[in-house]
């Protein structure tokens, strides 16, 4: 794919995802649309590769900017209110006694957790539940 063609793709994506309500919008619909303005099948695997990656540095850049402006106002997550169990997870609510959401990194992805826990030998542990 010539750099012309890229850089007309990478334009039209950022016009679309700046446009669009990230809670309603994905991948797929994103490619679409940009086929549309196009004029181009951009289902090919070649250009679904480089929208995707267009897509993830825009996701990343939305991100840092988040987190900039967390920073800039003085928004501290860490106070001291929270609670963690004992794999540093930290517990978001307790639905009852044996049952916890809480909200826990896995592979580099954050995760909401809700399960059952037990207790053996003064520790709580998840079921499988």
């Amino acid at each position: 794919m010539d750099s012309e063609t890229r850089e007309k793709i990478k334009k039209t994506v950022r016009e679309l995802l700046e446009e669009a309500d990230m809670n309603e919008m994905t991948e797929y619909k994103i490619r679409q649309l940009a086929s549309k303005r196009l004029e181009l099948d951009l289902s090919e695997s070649k250009y679904k590769a480089y929208v995707r990656h267009v897509v993830n540095a825009f996701l990343e850049e939305q991100k840092a900017k988040e987190e900039e402006e967390e920073e800039a106002a003085g928004d501290d997550n860490n106070n001291n209110n929270n609670e963690f169990d004992d794999d540093g997870d930290l517990i978001i609510c307790r639905l009852s006694d044996k049952r916890r959401v809480t909200l826990q990194d896995f592979r580099g992805k954050t995760l909401i957790s809700i399960r059952e826990y037990y207790k053996k030998d003064g520790k709580e542990l998840p079921s499988s539940k």
